[in-house]
This record gives C-alpha cells, structure tokens and sequence, in this order.
C-alpha cells in the first residue's frame, strides 16, 4: 500500500499558507487559489494529497483551457517561466512548507506536476522528516 503524503503549501511571494482548514478534500485541508479565465474569475481548492488529481471550483473551467493562478492572499499570479513537459502549459508553483516546491500544470485537464529540490541535502532532509519516508 502506498503512503498518502498531503502536503502543505505557502505562496512562493508572500510567503502566506494556501491552505485552508474549513474546506476539506479527502478529509485533508485543501489548497485554496484565485483563478481567472479568458471569461471570468473564480476559486479553486485543489487537494494536497500528493498525486491526487481531485479539484473544485465555484467557476466553469473548459476541459484543455489554460488558467491563471493566483495567491488568495497578495493575489499575484503565481505561474513560472518553465512550461509544462506534457502539454507545453505554462506551470504554476508552490512552496512545500517542509521544503522543496510543488509546480502543476496550468491546463485543465493535464495532471502533470512535480515535486523540485533546490537544495537536494537540507531539502529533502525536510521533506523526509516531515512525511517520515
């Protein structure tokens, strides 16, 4: 059986927490975003379930249209020059609070995302001591 890891996660520019207590996906905080459309803007939780593809939004979102994603804190867009290796999206990042960062695909649709270590030693030191692998 494999290990369910539900990260949490922080703006990468204000440093605030994405995640919220009072709206759960799969009994775990769900990681809160504003998002914007061609058409009109909206929310959207996505689970920090590592790997789990379960999301909800209070806006219609076209399956293969891209978003943009930004903090619901300091609300700047979150999307990073690197595009998505599946589907050429731009990708979205995150801070995993015990180290490293989380991008995911800014496409709908694509379940693309990644886990990244800048500072492999101390970072995945973190990680490991806070998902006890």
């Amino acid at each position: 059986m494999e290990k369910e890891v539900s990260i949490s996660v922080k703006c990468p520019l204000c440093s605030r927490s994405l995640m919220v207590d009072d709206f759960l996906i799969r009994n775990k905080p769900a990681i809160k975003l504003n998002v914007e459309t061609e058409q009109e803007r909206g929310v959207l939780w996505l689970s920090s379930v590592y790997g789990d593809n379960t999301k909800e939004m209070d806006i219609n979102i076209a399956d293969g249209e891209i978003v943009d994603m930004y903090c619901p804190h300091c609300n700047k867009e979150l999307t990073i020059s690197e595009s998505c290796s599946e589907c050429g999206a731009p990708l979205v990042s995150f801070v995993i609070k015990a180290g490293g960062v989380v991008r995911i695909c800014s496409r709908k649709g694509c379940h693309n995302h990644h886990i990244v270590f800048k500072d492999i030693g101390s970072e995945l030191s973190k990680f490991y001591f806070e998902y006890g692998f």
